[in-house]
Order: structure tokens, then C-alpha cells, then sequence
């Protein structure tokens, strides 16, 4: 078996919201800014009659970015975005975010927050935790690289070895523990989707 590269999986969509590029050839699902499924067109797939989409595409499904032609990846509107759990955790959190917020202006006719602010969808950015990786290579060995974002060769390599094949089982154990609602996993992990105040890294100041 060749175990290496990616290849899109989207068959079930419409050939208009499949991407015409991108890793494996491209066949990833568009988003807007909102993370709601656009077409090749830039438009706007399975919105609701005031424009609000209902469709959401988060994870390894989408096409990792928000593209402009003809500009370098750093100019994006959203940048290239790495097939890892972390960005899938985070937009995921976004689109919820997104619903929660629409279903108040549809149906609640609601329109400003607690806080006075207007309700309006989140828009995605390129998020701070992408830059990090933990990668097995083989059972006693692994490298943690940090600070990488969309350029190639960027990062720096902060932990190797044995120690970062312990690091890479405590994340993927304590991980599992909050995916079943343990009080560890939780504790460990829940406010790094769950930030209440942002000093950096393109998320809304206050949280989403």
C-alpha cells in the first residue's frame, strides 16, 4: 500500500461546490468566509431565502482555504490550511457558532448580542494551532514542529525522539478522554476552542 498524500472524498456533491485544484487533485469542497459550501463561482450553495448559508463544510473535507487568484497564499482571504485536527476542531466550532447566531436572526429575530454587539456569522481565519504538528515515525520515535504557517519550510523543530513519542500518547490519549466526555480531557482541553479572550492569532477578540 502507498500510505502517503491525501485524495478528496466528496463524490456526494454537486461537481459546482468541488474544488478545480488543490492536493490530490483537487475535488475539495468550497466554503465562503463563513465556512457555509460556495461554488467554483464564489457564490453562495444552499443559502436560505436571506442569505444566511445552511450548509457547512469543516474538516478535511473542504478545500483548506479561501483562494485569490493570481495572488500569493499569504494574500488569501484564508490562506492554506493543513489537513490536521486542530483546524477541523476549530472551524467546527466556528459553523456551530454560525448556526447558533442565525437561528436567533431567523427565528428569533434577534439582533444584537448580550453585549449590544450585532449578530452577524463569524468569519474564518487562519488558525494560530495549525502551525503545530506532532508526527509519529514509528512506535519510540516522533517531532513535534512548531510556528509553521503556509510557507513552505516554515516551523521550527522543538521536540524529537522518545520524548515526543510520550508527548504525541498523552495528546492522542487525552484527547480520546474529552471525545468521551472525561473530566481530564476536558480540563486539558476545552478552552483551547473555548478561548474566552483573544491576544493573537486572527480570532475575534472576545471568543466566539
Amino acid at each position: 500500500y502507498v500510505c502517503i498524500g491525501v485524495k478528496a472524498s466528496n463524490y456526494f456533491m454537486p461537481p459546482e461546490t468541488l474544488s478545480k485544484g488543490g492536493p490530490g487533485g483537487g475535488k475539495w469542497i468550497n466554503i465562503d468566509a463563513t465556512l457555509s459550501v460556495a461554488t467554483n463561482d464564489g457564490e453562495s450553495w444552499g443559502a436560505d431565502d436571506d442569505g444566511y448559508g445552511r450548509i457547512y463544510a469543516v474538516g478535511d473535507c473542504n478545500a483548506g482555504g479561501i483562494a485569490n487568484p493570481g495572488a500569493a497564499p499569504g494574500d488569501w482571504p484564508v490562506p492554506p490550511i493543513p489537513k490536521i485536527s486542530y483546524p477541523g476542531e476549530e472551524e467546527a466550532l466556528i459553523a456551530c457558532k454560525n448556526i447558533v447566531k442565525i437561528d436567533k436572526l431567523v427565528y428569533k429575530n434577534e439582533t444584537t448580542d448580550l453585549f449590544g454587539q450585532e449578530l452577524k456569522p463569524h468569519s474564518m481565519h487562519w488558525p494560530w494551532g495549525a502551525g503545530m504538528f506532532a508526527t509519529s515515525l514509528g512506535p519510540n520515535d516522533a517531532c513535534f514542529v512548531l510556528g509553521a504557517n503556509w510557507e513552505k519550510g516554515s516551523g521550527y523543530t522543538v521536540v524529537w525522539g522518545a520524548p515526543c513519542a510520550v508527548q504525541k500518547e498523552i495528546i492522542e490519549a487525552s484527547k480520546v478522554d474529552e471525545c468521551k466526555n472525561g473530566m481530564v480531557g476536558r480540563i486539558i482541553w476545552h478552552f483551547v476552542h473555548h478561548t474566552p479572550v483573544h491576544l493573537f492569532g486572527g480570532g475575534p477578540r472576545w471568543g466566539y
